[in-house]
C-alpha cells in the first residue's frame, strides 16, 4: 500500500533537459512502489552556481511510495546514474538529471544522506513556484503557509515554460 507522500523536485540542464525530466517522471512512476500523482509546468531558470553553464529546467512533482525515504533516495540517485549524473565537480555545476526529495510526508530527518525537508527549499524559486502549482494549501514546516514563502521569493529569470507535462501520456 502506498501510503507516505513525497515531493520530489527534478533538474536539468543537459541533453535535452525537458525530455530527460519526461522520462525520469516515466521511471519513476513506473517503479512498483511508487505513483507518480501530480506534476507542474516545467520552469526555466538561470543556474544557482557557476553562470557559464545552460540555464535549467525544472519541475515538481507529488507522490505516493511504499518506499521508506532513504530506500526512495536510493532509487532517485539510481535514476540520476542511468541518465549519466556524475557526483564530481562543482556543487552546483552543469548535470543531465538532478532529482531532490524535498519532503516526505512531514517527516524530519538528518542524517548524512538526507535531510527532510530538504534545507534550501525556502530560497529556490525554481522549487517553489512548481510546488505551489500542484500544492497551493500546503503548510512548511515552519507552519506559514507555502504562498508566504513564495511571495518573499525574487521570480526574475524564472519562466513558465509552455504546455503543460502531458502526465497521462508519460505514464501510459
Amino acid at each position: 500500500m502506498m501510503s507516505d507522500s513525497a515531493y520530489i523536485g527534478l533538474g536539468s540542464n543537459l541533453a535535452s533537459p525537458s525530455e530527460q525530466i519526461k522520462q525520469a517522471l516515466v521511471e519513476l512512476h513506473a517503479h512498483h512502489q511508487i505513483c507518480v500523482q501530480r506534476c507542474s509546468h516545467l520552469y526555466q531558470s538561470a543556474p544557482m552556481g557557476p553562470k557559464d553553464q545552460p540555464d535549467y529546467v525544472n519541475a515538481v512533482c507529488r507522490l505516493t511510495t511504499s518506499l521508506a525515504p532513504l530506500e526512495l533516495l536510493d532509487i532517485l540517485q539510481d535514476i540520476e546514474q542511468n541518465h549519466g549524473r556524475e557526483r564530481i565537480g562543482e556543487k552546483w555545476g552543469p548535470r543531465t538529471l538532478d532529482l531532490d526529495m524535498l519532503m516526505f510526508n512531514e517527516l524530519r530527518l538528518q542524517s548524512e544522506r538526507l535531510i527532510l525537508p530538504h534545507y534550501g527549499m525556502s530560497q529556490r524559486e525554481f522549487v517553489l513556484v512548481p510546488l505551489f502549482e500542484i500544492a497551493p494549501d500546503l503548510i512548511m514546516q515552519d507552519g506559514q503557509k507555502l504562498a508566504t514563502w513564495v511571495s518573499k521569493c525574487n521570480l526574475v529569470g524564472l519562466k513558465r515554460l509552455p504546455g503543460a507535462v502531458d502526465f497521462a501520456s508519460i505514464a501510459a
